[in-house]
């Protein structure tokens, strides 16, 4: 309990160096606990401790909680649920769903009428299902009286995406770093022993590819199977595609890019390296991604594209199992047709936040106060990071060990509670993220410089899709099921035989056609003109 107590006063007193904002009033004092002093004066706003109420919050099951707890009750739910009820008199009840099927497991209690006070997607199509329904409140008064901390800190993540023509139907969460989607990787090493420079074109990395299969190094490029992604093809194949406006950017976004006009030169291409054994020939049947992530540990592959550091863990197993740095680095090698890069990168918003029809009133004053808190940067640090964090020298917080979380009972995901505010100072510095990054190794298998470059290689090329809130008619209906099939469509192109190329790609595209693809593409192109 003395660790822990030191622990906090630390954490506070680093916190209020970092951060400003925040005033002492009369109410904070009352209300304060634990060190945090809310951000609202009560001098300027009524008094937020109402009569009691409770709520219900979702929170994803990722089944990596410590034992003796779950995702619903655990030490940090505990610590947030005690700072809720002493600061607002609100009761917070937790309702778990799991991960790998929670907008399944949403979608069934939403139809039920069952679902928590407050609930979450990244899907846009689902959220623009239940705000188009009747399933969702309207929170454009509740959200100015109440929502603060949200407009303060969270503003670039709140940009018209939860909005709808007649009002607001969710809060979004504001990201931290701003990251690039997929990132591209090779082997140093490699590079070095066949005596090549990092390609920077298309072209070179074939020739890289060609080199490594020829010198019999390992598989040269590797890839997975999974069937909810397209991270392993997108980046390469979008090079292909030439987005002359922001229409064309609406139009064919990241997720239809795969069927965007110049894409089938993409798909060839990988097809033809497929057919030359240059990809891995069984990827497919890799759905979850086990096969691929051992051919980068244990040094079998030679370059990949894939989420931005999803294969890091597998780097650190390669460099300090044969101690040589570096061995993988980030790379921009897939030009588009000026020979410039275009890079995907993350929304500044995450999810959709949302309160179903079914809370009333009283519950969803107390759910807009309860997201307003967590917005609060002090707030969703000690949530991030527990109530425990501490800071490095460079003023980050410290991601606790899995030993720590379990000694102590919190989640092995506590960013699963912080599902308002990510948006910390230190987020978007390169030279503080290498520096932390490197402090803080569990392995030594990076350097500072890694890191700076990986920041800096990913951030060139930086692009956005355009977005809106509404979503057709035609994407609600067939979008979903649109995604699914054209990961599946592009895996069919990559894997036919290289004279069934064309035959495979036709027939597939017309499938997609036939299952709502012209449709939504109308809709998007429709929209654009009406709103422009």
């Amino acid at each position: 309990m003395k660790r822990k107590s030191i622990a906090r006063t630390l954490a506070l007193a680093l916190a209020m160096v970092i951060m400003t904002g925040c005033s002492k009033s009369e109410n904070e004092e009352m209300h304060a606990v634990d060190g945090y002093l809310p951000a609202q004066s009560s001098t300027e706003e009524e008094n937020l401790y109402g009569e009691e109420v409770t709520i219900r919050v979702m929170v994803w099951d990722r089944g990596d909680a410590a034992i003796g707890t779950n995702a619903e009750n655990n030490a940090l739910t505990d610590w947030i649920k005690q700072q809720v009820s002493d600061l607002y008199n609100i009761n917070v009840e937790y309702v778990s769903i799991p991960r790998v099927e929670s907008d399944e497991k949403l979608n069934i209690m939403m139809s039920a009428g069952t679902a928590p006070d407050i609930v979450f997607t990244y899907d846009q199509a689902l959220f623009y299902n239940y705000a188009s329904n009747g399933q969702l409140n309207e929170l454009s008064e509740v959200y100015e009286q109440y929502g603060q901390n949200i407009q303060n800190y969270c503003a670039e993540a709140q940009d018209g995406v939860g909005d709808l023509a007649d009002g607001k139907y969710a809060v979004m969460k504001q990201r931290g770093t701003e990251s690039a989607r997929h990132v591209s990787y090779i082997r140093k090493d490699w590079l070095d022993e066949l005596g090549m420079e990092v390609p920077t074109t298309k072209e070179e990395l074939g020739e890289y590819l060609y080199a490594v299969k020829d010198a019999g190094l390992g598989t040269p490029w590797a890839m997975s199977g999974r069937q909810d992604t397209e991270k392993m093809y997108l980046n390469f194949v979008g090079s292909y595609v030439d987005l002359e406006s922001d229409r064309d950017a609406y139009i064919y976004s990241e997720q239809y890019m795969t069927i965007a006009p110049g894409s089938k030169e993409g798909l060839k291409q990988l097809n033809a390296w497929y057919n030359d054994g240059l990809i891995t020939q069984d990827f497919t049947e890799d759905t979850s991604e086990d096969n691929f992530k051992r051919a980068v540990s244990e040094g079998k592959a030679g370059f990949v594209l894939d989420d931005a550091t999803n294969i890091w863990s597998c780097i650190a197993t390669l460099n300090t199992t044969i101690n040589v740095q570096p061995t993988w680095i980030p790379i921009n090698c897939f030009e588009t047709s000026d020979g410039t890069y275009r890079n995907p990168f993350e929304y500044r918003h995450a999810m959709f936040v949302m309160i179903p029809s079914t809370a009333d009133e009283a519950k969803t004053i107390a759910c807009m106060k309860y997201l307003n808190w967590l917005a609060d940067p002090e707030v969703a640090v000690q949530v991030r990071y527990t109530p425990d964090l501490i800071y490095d020298s460079n003023g980050v917080a410290v991601e606790p060990s899995s030993a720590i979380k379990e000694e102590i009972g919190y989640p092995g995901t506590c960013d699963d509670l912080c599902i308002m505010n990510l948006n910390f100072e230190w987020v978007n510095s390169f030279d503080i993220l290498a520096q932390s990054n490197y402090d803080n190794q569990e392995k030594d298998w990076a350097t500072v410089d890694w890191y700076q470059d990986y920041y800096e290689t990913t951030s060139i090329g930086k692009f956005r899709f355009p977005t809106y809130g509404v979503v057709s008619d035609a994407e609600s209906t067939y979008g979903t099921d649109l995604t699914i099939r054209m990961t599946e469509f592009a895996y069919d192109c990559i894997t036919a035989p290289a004279d069934e190329f064309d035959t495979v790609y036709e027939s597939g595209y017309d499938e997609l056609v036939n299952a709502g693809l012209q449709k939504i593409l109308d809709a998007r192109a429709e929209y654009f003109d009406s709103v422009n």
